[in-house]
């Protein structure tokens, strides 16, 4: 079934960037949904393996994020070349620079994002789009923002094309978050600032969750909630995740200078 909406593209760069030309927007009339795409059995049973075996056996129970694993198709997301690795619990790199996050990964921060249908989700690094596509089918009200043009034009593209229609998209640095949409209720960064950045927690409604990887060489990944009188936080575990570039890169290269 076709998911209804029209597809957004917002061209602005947040942060001090230059903003790029703008790009064409995707076909109001989006090919099949994933639903469609993936009924080949060998690839349902793929995916039912990996969130069987890598996912829900490590500890992720929200079943609405198991399902949504389940649905969405990991190989569209990743190079051709690397298909016949898409469902395996591993990063793949995708160009630019950058990758798609392991499954498990990818679980485990939308199930402490505590997203549910209707809730308004930022994702600070667009990428390859497979986050993206996991909030969608969660039924959340999906902004995403990606720095890298041609890596954002090609899953905005990909996006349209598996019907993920009802998406708010935009090419920038996704520093400084999506100040005029705000507040959310979660928001997802899928690079590493050196530190937390006081505009994305600005940006959190009351009760909303930032679930963000920190550090440079070290890396951990923490959960921060805005409570009506501050913020907490907590670490989850560490990881290794590309940096994050733009203003991120910048406060890096000031801070070691000094």
């Amino acid at each position: 079934m076709m998911r209804p909406g029209v597809l957004i593209v917002a061209m602005a760069a947040c942060g001090n960037d230059p903003q790029p030309s703008a790009a064409p927007q995707p076909p109001a009339a989006p090919t099949p949904a994933p639903a469609q795409l993936d009924a080949r059995p060998e690839l349902v049973a793929e995916r039912a393996k990996m969130v069987d075996q890598t996912i829900a056996a490590r500890g992720v129970t929200d079943p609405s994020v198991l399902a949504a694993m389940r649905r969405v198709p990991r190989h569209e997301f990743v190079p051709e070349a690397q298909r016949a690795h898409a469902y395996d619990d591993s990063a793949i790199a995708i160009g630019f620079d950058q990758t798609i996050s392991q499954p498990y990964i990818v679980a485990v921060m939308t199930e402490a994002a505590h997203v549910s249908p209707g809730k308004r989700v930022l994702e600070i690094g667009t990428g390859s789009g497979y986050q993206t596509a996991v909030l969608a089918e969660l039924g959340a009200d999906v902004y995403s923002i990606e720095i890298v043009e041609p890596l954002a034009k090609r899953s905005h593209a990909l996006l349209a094309r598996l019907g993920y229609a009802k998406l708010h998209l935009r090419i920038g640095d996704g520093y400084r978050g999506w100040p005029e949409a705000a507040p959310f209720d979660a928001i997802i960064v899928t690079a590493a600032p050196g530190k937390v950045p006081q505009p994305l927690i600005d940006q959190l409604a009351v009760g909303g969750r930032l679930v963000i990887p920190v550090g440079d060489k070290d890396q951990s990944l923490k959960v921060i909630e805005r409570g009506p009188h501050g913020t907490t936080s907590e670490t989850l575990f560490d990881v290794r995740f590309v940096p994050m570039t733009g203003e991120s890169a910048r406060d890096r290269r000031g801070s070691s200078s000094k």
